[in-house]
């Protein structure tokens, strides 16, 4: 479980719905942080229209800490863009998961990220869990955790997630394995018959799948992005792991993680690999988290 964990807040619903989902991968003693980064004002008078920002904002922050009844510390930074201020916010503090909601009003219950939200998520030093619009009017508790699985480290990292926040609330895991249309060309180029080559790594797919206990296995065929997404529907959080996070640990999402968090209806939990070996290595350590408004 998550033990240090930040929320990006602006006092609409989009922070509400984080702060929701936050509660939700958190564990029973975790350290809630709530912030808020003020957007840079450019021109004439910008230091004393940032003084007002930063005190206004702190007093916002404290009336969404009110109105979720949570007990967080609160930090306001600025004025940075929206995604360095909160990925120095997650350094500095250490956190093992940095919560965000959607920026844009969209259909009920399906994430459309923002500018803000991309640039949060492109980079992060942590893992990411992004609510969809409205989740704190419509939560629910996550007794139904799917995954998207492929036997790759990252996915392996994933799984293991998912199975951790199951057995936390007694709930169930479905792993989905995507057989695409470039595994089957890689498997087989060129395959005289395609739907029996199809046919083939699903059949050995599953097998790998029933092999793992306590996991219900599902192998569809198709774009790995709209099978994900599909599979959403029936779950109450995605985990996936990112396909790659660069020389230092940074989460860089691709096509179907950046498609999943614009789509899914579902909320959304990424891990970069380094995420679970770096909680794990922490343990029960303590990390001192200062209550700031300063930066």
């Amino acid at each position: 479980m998550f033990t240090n964990v930040l929320v990006g807040v602006d006092g609409r619903q989009g922070g509400r719905d984080a702060i929701a989902l936050a509660q939700q991968l958190a564990g029973a003693d975790a350290t809630f942080t709530l912030a808020h980064v003020c957007a840079p004002f450019p021109g004439r008078g910008a230091m004393e229209v940032v003084q007002i920002d930063r005190a206004e904002s702190h007093r916002m922050l404290e009336r969404e800490r009110e109105l979720a009844a949570v007990e967080a510390q609160l930090v306001v930074r600025g004025p940075r863009p929206v995604g360095r201020g909160l990925h120095e916010v997650a350094e500095e503090l250490r956190v093992d998961l940095l919560v965000v909601g959607s920026t844009r009003h969209a259909v009920v219950g399906r994430v459309l990220m923002g500018d803000d939200c991309r640039a949060v998520l492109d980079g992060a030093p942590c893992a990411i869990g992004v609510a969809p619009c409205g989740y704190d009017l419509l939560r629910h508790e996550l007794t139904r955790v799917g995954v998207g699985y492929n036997a790759s480290p990252g996915s392996a990292q994933a799984l293991a997630t998912a199975r951790e926040l199951a057995t936390a609330r007694g709930g169930t895991v479905k792993a989905f394995w995507v057989v695409s249309p470039q595994e089957v060309r890689e498997d087989k180029p060129i395959p005289a018959d395609w739907p029996d080559a199809i046919d083939e790594l699903v059949k050995s797919h599953s097998e790998e799948l029933a092999q793992l206990d306590g996991i219900e296995g599902v192998v569809t065929y198709g774009g790995p992005r709209e099978e994900l997404g599909q599979a959403g529907q029936g779950v109450d959080l995605l985990v996936i792991g990112s396909r790659g996070d660069g020389p230092i640990g940074r989460l860089f999402h691709g096509s179907v993680s950046r498609y999943l968090v614009r789509h899914a209806t579902c909320p959304l939990l990424v891990l970069p690999r380094r995420a679970l070996t770096e909680r794990e290595q922490m343990g029960d350590r303590e990390v001192g988290v200062p209550v700031s408004s300063g930066g």
